[in-house]
């Protein structure tokens, strides 16, 4: 009986026959594939794979390292464990949280202490360098979900147990690293050697722990300034503890014992207050130095239409005109928008606006002129015309809402003083457990997936095929003028993921395993198991949520 199988690497190019059961990291030892960095994981048949994965029969392979974006993610996992074990050895009685990423890095925080010194950094970096040199080996073992939730609260970690009671499944998953025990989203390395590069240092209550840059891993990630940012997370981490759902187990449990209803009202009253404050601030803005335009940025699905529109009707109740004009509109025809590195259509840019158009307009508006102002038709990608012109009165403001709304090449016509900024974000302040948080860039993917498979004739394939593209924009365009904000907003909605479930998953499922994309929607598939649904009927239909799942009293 021959027991070889023949499997094809995509790094290589080439076909390599292997004995039947083989890891990938035993087929990495025999490609013997030159590369800069270490391999940390692979996607077998586009889905990803841990390199202790065992190959049974013909598959075709790519092995990932840290420059890939699903890599940078295991590394990050992979020293999220080791830190794990560093603050258990050290803080035993203090639980460790990670609370939100901090450009390649995390900012972390120990309960029970407010401060780290440099020399108490030093000591944790030590601790984990210790855990580093052992080169531990870090396995993943599916074992019955009550066992696994026994272990983890003798450990001391019931947020874990608590994920995992909520979700009725009878096997999971659970990491072991020598007498650590872990569970996480998505594959780790396979031991703990792999994550050998990595900074800590005191950073307001807690530490920051820096990790490589994933373009350029080489170098540490630069940790940028983001006071304003760093408030806000710091704000919504204290409010969710106070709501008492700081963590996906503990929404779950909240909405299996029949919750969800006022969950939903106090999320949403969270928001009407943070767009009644922005409109009290631009309305004195507005008195003292006569602000005529507001500028609303933020990335991708953040919300920027919605939550213009609300803003808006916060202004009318004091007495002002808003008026509403979104810079998707200034879009130049399909034909003239720019291309990006690959050749696709590169939306993100700049240049994909008519600035010229845009400013001449604004200065004509400001001025008190009848403008005609456009409408993009994304459908067919032309520009078309609003049926009626526009006109400012002296108790108008203009609200505009895009991706580029903070970056002052787009408005150089007009005088600073007139503009007030707001960033919008979309941060799940609710955590998967304490050391396991949800990625942003997730949240606004699932929310972008169902707003354009149902408004813009794209089907989830399209969306994830372009999401890195959007993703390299917002770091380019959005990101780095969000602390010249006057104001910024959460748009995230903690019960969202369980509405958006059962929404999403059929147009994930649509995604056939033949392309790459099949492996970001298997992951988001996993991912959203963790959720319990929530429907539709109890969001007001003025959410920011109704952007994407449909049903809004707005109109777009």
């Amino acid at each position: 009986m021959d027991n070889r199988i023949r499997v094809y690497c995509e790094n290589t190019a080439s076909y390599i026959d292997v004995a039947m059961g083989t890891s990938l990291l035993g087929l990495l030892a025999e490609l013997e594939i030159e590369n800069s960095e270490k391999y940390l994981a692979a996607y077998v048949n586009n889905r990803l794979k841990e390199l202790n994965y065992r190959v049974y029969t013909p598959i075709s392979i790519r092995f990932i390292d840290i420059t890939h974006f699903e890599g940078h993610r295991v590394y990050q996992r992979t020293v999220t464990f080791i830190l794990q074990a560093a603050m258990a050895q050290l803080y035993p009685d203090n639980q460790f949280h990670i609370r939100h990423s901090l450009g390649s890095g995390v900012y972390c925080e120990a309960a029970g202490k407010e401060l780290f010194s440099s020399e108490e950094c030093r000591e944790i970096e030590a601790a984990a360098r210790a855990i580093v040199a052992g080169n531990s080996t870090i396995q993943r073992r599916k074992e019955q979900t009550v066992d696994i939730v026994e272990k983890f609260e003798k450990a001391g970690y019931p947020d874990k147990a608590k994920l995992l009671s909520s979700r009725p499944r009878l096997y999971n998953n659970i990491y072991y690293m020598g007498q650590n025990i872990g569970y996480f989203f998505g594959p780790l390395a396979p031991s703990s050697g792999y994550a050998d590069r990595f900074d800590i240092y005191p950073y307001k209550e807690g530490f920051v722990v820096a990790m490589p840059d994933r373009v350029n891993p080489a170098k540490m990630g630069r940790i940028p300034k983001a006071e304003k940012m760093g408030g806000l997370f710091h704000q919504f981490h204290e409010w969710m503890d106070i709501v008492g759902v700081p963590t996906v187990g503990e929404l779950n449990s909240r909405i299996l014992q029949g919750d969800t209803s006022e969950l939903i009202k106090i999320a949403e009253a969270v928001h009407s207050r943070q767009f009644s404050n922005i409109a009290d601030k631009i309305y004195q803005a507005h008195d003292e130095r006569g602000v005529k335009v507001v500028l609303i940025s933020g990335p991708s699905s953040s919300g920027k239409t919605t939550s213009a529109k609300r803003i808006g009707i916060q202004l009318r109740v004091l007495g002002l005109q808003p008026v509403l004009i979104s810079l998707d509109d200034y879009f130049v025809n399909r034909e003239d928008t720019p291309k990006d590195e690959n050749g696709d259509y590169d939306y993100e840019a700049l240049e994909a606006l008519d600035l010229v158009r845009l400013n001449d307009d604004l200065c004509r508006l400001i001025a008190g002129e009848s403008v005609e102002i456009p409408r993009y038709d994304f459908i067919t990608g032309t520009r078309k015309w609003h049926e009626h012109p526009l006109q400012l009165t002296e108790r108008s403001i203009l609200i505009m809402e895009g991706i580029h709304g903070l970056n002052p090449k787009l408005t150089p016509a007009l005088p600073d003083d007139i503009k007030f900024k707001i960033y919008l974000s979309c941060f799940t302040s609710v955590a998967m457990d304490n050391i396991t948080r949800i990625h942003t860039t997730d949240n606004r993917l699932l929310r972008r997936i169902t707003r354009d498979y149902r408004t813009r004739g794209n089907n989830g394939y399209d969306t994830i095929a372009r999401w890195q593209s959007v993703r390299r924009g917002e770091d380019k365009h959005i990101f780095p003028y969000q602390e010249n904000a006057d104001v910024m907003v959460n748009t995230s909605l903690f019960y969202e993921l369980g509405v958006l479930r059962p929404i999403v998953e059929p147009i994930l499922r649509e995604i056939p395993d033949t392309v790459p994309e099949y492996g970001e929607a298997s992951r988001l598939l996993h991912f959203l198991d963790n959720f319990v649904p929530v429907p539709t009927d109890e969001i007001p239909l003025d959410s920011v949520l109704r952007e994407f799942v449909g049903g809004s009293s707005f109109k777009y």
